[in-house]
This record gives C-alpha cells, sequence and structure tokens, in this order.
C-alpha cells in the first residue's frame, strides 16, 4: 500500500521530521516549560531517529515519484 503512493511517503516523511525535530529540541532543553521530555537525552535520541527515519521516507517518496 505504502508502495504504491508516493505521495503518503512523503507526508509521513515531513510529519516526522518535524515531529523529531521538536522531541530534540525539548530533549536538549530548548523550549520552555515543564515536560517529561525536558533536559531528557533519550528524547534526543528518539527525535534523530524519527527524524532520519522521515527523511528516508521522503527521498524514497521523490524516488518513486520521479
Amino acid at each position: 500500500m505504502l508502495t504504491e503512493r508516493p505521495g503518503v511517503r512523503i507526508g509521513l516523511g515531513v510529519l516526522l521530521v518535524l515531529l523529531g525535530a521538536v522531541w530534540v529540541l525539548q530533549g536538549i532543553g530548548v523550549f520552555p516549560g515543564e515536560s517529561f521530555m525536558n533536559d531528557q537525552g533519550e528524547w534526543i535520541a528518539i527525535g534523530a531517529t524519527a527524524a532520519v527515519l522521515g527523511a528516508w521516507l521522503v527521498a524514497s517518496g521523490l524516488r518513486a515519484r520521479g
């Protein structure tokens, strides 16, 4: 299903990149306020992994489209 629709892959990839960036920034402690994610190193790793996976989805979707 996902291989037949490169637009879905691209959309999910962009969402994962953005979400991963937010998680990394929260893990670093950039966002003010109290959250269980602030200043927690594991959220840096989780966010970076999500962003890399999202970038891979975007790239594969663009390749399938072209």
